[in-house]
């Protein structure tokens, strides 16, 4: 049975009378890559800078390999690395020596240390340079091994794709999913870019106006909304026979209905059998986008 790194119960958090965090409830497994999705402004870097101990919760726990941020919170920071909105460097200064200048604040990190999260991260080549000459995606990356040189379970990143090409994005997703699954590493990644939340993670966290809407694993997400799209002949009869079985809409002369296994195999005998001819039946999986349209009501994040 999977290690559950990151428990996160009933977690609010108020600034004056407003409630800006309303209760959240979620978890993280060993080796995990979770979704915090949600347009900008819905809470996802305010809950965090709480789990990272940046600001202090009004109510509710969260617990780092069970440990209490509260009562127990430099034991919670050893098992968790953190990249909070962008990473901190000095750029002055080589990556190595970015490195060496945590790794002095860290217990029992030494250089061999050092060399595994630059090899992680695939940096040995540029490593000595200064940070000033490396690229955004470098940059990050650099800053991901800062908050591996600890070995944390759990890595909490902030929109880490932030202004990235799209090499870049490809490039730092396939970075994460191999922390999970060869190093075994729980990894929180907060965005509101749908299309990566959705190519990246094991499940997702669907947060609108500090509210947890939505939780689930991205298939099961999208498999609740797998339609059927029918091409038939003649149209009005088609409607007539779909619409006795199941809920149907009608877009540009295709019938649309929800997918079925069982069912829509007899469907489309029904309509055979009433004479309908079936052109095409196309299986249509939407992406999170048209989930996240659904399930918030609002066009708040964006797809790239």
């Amino acid at each position: 049975m999977k290690q559950v790194t990151l428990s996160v119960k009933g977690l609010k958090k108020k600034i004056g009378k407003r409630e800006i965090i309303k209760g959240l409830d979620f978890e993280l497994n060993e080796g995990e890559v979770f979704g915090f999705l949600g347009p900008n402004g819905a809470g996802k870097t305010t809950t965090i800078r709480m789990l990272v101990g940046l600001i202090k919760p009004s109510s509710g726990s969260i617990h780092i390999c069970g440990y209490d941020v509260r009562k127990e919170f430099t034991k919670a920071m050893q098992h968790m690395g953190c990249i909070v909105e962008n990473p901190e460097l000095y750029p002055f200064l080589s990556g190595w020596d970015n490195l060496l200048h945590f790794a002095r604040m860290l217990p029992k990190v030494d250089e061999s240390r050092m060399n595994e999260v630059t090899e992680l991260v695939g940096l040995e080549v540029r490593i000595h340079d200064k940070v000033k000459t490396y690229s955004l995606g470098m940059r990050q990356r650099l800053g991901i091994a800062q908050a591996m040189l600890n070995r944390p379970k759990l890595l909490i990143l902030d929109e880490p794709t932030n202004g990235l090409d799209p090499a870049g994005i490809r490039e730092m997703r396939q970075f994460i999913r191999k922390l999970a699954e060869d190093e075994g590493m729980s990894v929180l990644v907060s965005s509101h870019l749908l299309g990566e939340i959705q190519l990246l993670c094991d499940r997702v966290a669907i947060i609108k106006n500090g509210e947890i809407i939505k939780t689930d694993t991205v298939e099961s997400l999208l498999s609740t909304q797998e339609r059927i799209i029918w091409r038939v002949e003649p149209l009005k009869k088609g409607v007539e026979i779909l619409s006795g079985y199941t809920d149907i809409t009608v877009e540009q002369n295709f019938i649309i209905t929800a997918y079925d296994e069982v069912e829509t195999p007899e469907w489309n005998a029904a309509l055979n059998q009433a004479g309908v001819k079936v052109h095409e039946m196309n299986r249509n999986l939407p992406g999170l986008e048209e989930l996240f349209l659904q399930v918030t009501g609002s066009g708040g994040a964006r797809i790239e």
